[in-house]
């Protein structure tokens, strides 16, 4: 998962201790534009478990980015992640490649997983360049597991690509710096297949057409960004935040997360664009309208309100 500004951010805590404060241990260049960070607690104490498809929330200045975890989930003393220098960076990759040093302190939220691997009788992994974090530990899972898997990974050159060395050499990888036929790679459609893709909209968006007609929940993918939301029809409706006894009215073209926040109820949030699930918040009543990238649309004991809004004239939030 790479990152998006915030305005102003409020890291998610763990249930247990609250924001991580971790040391950044190591510098690595992993390609031509891709540095991994390795963090570790600075008095090396163990730190929270993680399992393949998870993320971290990293704090720099003026900023908050999603990374995702690509170490090994069983060193519980170190998490490794890795950065993409963006051509057009808004302060976050940019801050890593070029000031960020061993020694430095940085808080971390998390780690969340909104991308678990389920389990399957075969896997197919595809990656578009900084798309292949997410996976890596995906992969090692599976085969350390002895299952069925194979991996498409593609980027603008050889050059650009991340982590071809721990990757290794391998009849089930296909590395090339160009697109796929996604259509004639994945096959026929079948049953017990589990798909994960990660990497841009434009793979994204091949990837859910040559899905379309396997089962469904046999495609799972991780966004880079939030896909564009038709905002046209947007209605004022009501906000209850229970706990904090504050009610509230969420214009059009307002957020339910600002205008909560104007009220003084703070919550957790970090991409404030519905990718990155640290605003999750339970709802005690009413019917959520899910326009974020992580919550399946029937569901109605949850809601993201960075950008979701309601079916109903009032929503009731433990918050």
């Amino acid at each position: 998962m790479t990152s998006t500004d915030v305005r102003p951010a409020v890291l998610p805590p763990r249930a247990d201790e609250g924001v991580l404060d971790l040391e950044v241990i190591e510098l690595r260049r992993e390609s031509d534009r891709v540095l991994s960070v390795l963090l570790a607690d600075p008095a090396r104490r163990l730190l929270p478990e993680w399992a393949p498809g998870a993320h971290i929330d990293l704090g720099l200045p003026e900023h908050v980015r999603q990374y995702s975890l690509c170490g090994d989930p069983a060193d519980r003393r170190t998490y490794r992640i890795a950065v993409l220098r963006e051509d057009a960076s808004r302060g976050g990759s940019e801050y890593v490649h070029a000031v960020l040093r061993p020694g430095e302190r940085v808080e971390v939220g998390g780690p969340r997983n909104h991308f678990p691997l389920v389990p399957a009788a075969e896997y197919v992994f595809v990656a578009g360049g900084i798309g292949i974090t997410p996976l890596l530990p995906m992969i090692e899972a599976v085969r350390a597991a002895g299952l069925s898997w194979r991996l498409l990974y593609s980027g603008r050159s050889r050059g650009s690509m991340a982590f071809l060395d721990r990757l290794g050499t391998d009849e089930r990888i296909d590395i090339r710096g160009g697109r796929f036929d996604l259509v004639a790679a994945l096959g026929l459609p079948r049953a017990g297949v589990a798909v994960y893709c990660c990497g841009p909209a434009p793979l994204i968006e091949a990837m859910e057409h040559a899905c379309a007609d396997w089962p469904a929940g046999t495609l799972h993918v991780e966004r880079f960004a939030a896909t564009a939301r038709d905002t046209t029809d947007d209605v004022p409706f009501d906000v209850v935040a229970q706990r904090s006894g504050v009610r509230v009215t969420v214009p059009a073209g307002e957020s339910a997360l600002d205008v909560l926040e104007a009220a003084g109820v703070e919550l957790p949030n970090a991409c404030r664009e519905g990718i990155c699930g640290s605003c999750e918040t339970p709802v005690l009543a009413g019917l959520p309208e899910h326009r974020d990238e992580l919550t399946e649309p029937d569901a109605v004991d949850r809601v993201m309100p960075c950008v979701s809004r309601a079916r109903t004239p009032e929503l009731v939030l433990d918050a």
